[in-house]
């Protein structure tokens, strides 16, 4: 449990009761998935769509992670605890496992995030909100999503008001964070109404922001042999 869950769910259940929208809730910390294991460090080929690790383990649960992600949902809500001054380490390991994705772009030149919107929640004991915000807004940006206005709500007790034992309930008894999540939603949705509307909303971008290098036909080719991917 922790408070940016609580907000979560809360914004999910209203715009339930509220919107017209189907909503679903992926908890990582009920979620078993492996560790990412580097395979585009041996050759970019063998980080594939869907991901190799899911190929090869049907028992890897970030495979609902992708469907979720790629496939079904249009606004994503993401939330996550400050831990020591960063994401959580469980969503640093979605995070990895989501290099297949961006690697389509480098690969293929395809872009399989398209007109999906991304919010984000983060509440902390300490203080870094902007940093936290910053690195994961980022990265998500690099996967093809786009932000509604004011992409993200935080809270914090700061550094010097650290106080853990009443932060739980101060944001479970705050009906303005409770609102704010609520609002964060509603913007992400008419951010990708907006989108969906546009008569370019399937507009092509050639590579999308990758600067690396296209990759050499004998290299696009590569796959790992056995024994590599044991290792």
């Amino acid at each position: 449990y922790s408070t940016s869950e609580h907000l979560l769910n809360y914004a999910l259940e209203k715009a339930a009761a509220e919107m017209p929208v189907e909503t679903k809730m992926l908890r990582l910390s009920e979620m078993k998935f492996r560790n990412c294991e580097g395979f585009y460090s041996k050759a970019a080929a063998a980080c594939t769509w869907p991901c190799s690790i899911t190929q090869m383990d049907p028992q890897d649960q970030m495979e609902q992670i992708y469907e979720v992600l790629v496939h079904w949902a249009d606004v994503v809500l993401l939330a996550t605890p400050i831990r020591w001054g960063a994401a959580s380490s469980l969503y640093f390991r979605m995070a990895e496992r989501l290099n297949c994705v961006q690697n389509q772009i480098t690969l293929k030149d395809n872009v399989l995030i398209k007109n999906k919107v991304v919010g984000l929640i983060v509440t902390g004991g300490q203080d870094n909100v902007q940093a936290v915000a910053g690195s994961t807004l980022g990265f998500f940006a690099e996967l093809g999503f786009v932000f509604p206005p004011f992409p993200y709500i935080a809270h914090s007790l700061g550094w010097t008001a650290e106080n853990m034992e009443r932060n739980v309930r101060y944001v479970e008894e705050s009906h303005e964070l409770k609102d704010g999540a609520y609002a964060l939603l509603e913007r992400s949705v008419d951010m990708v109404k907006t989108l969906l509307a546009k008569p370019d909303s399937e507009k092509k971008f050639e590579r999308g922001g990758r600067k690396a290098r296209r990759l050499e036909p004998e290299l696009a080719n590569m796959t790992l042999s056995e024994d590599e991917k044991a290792e």
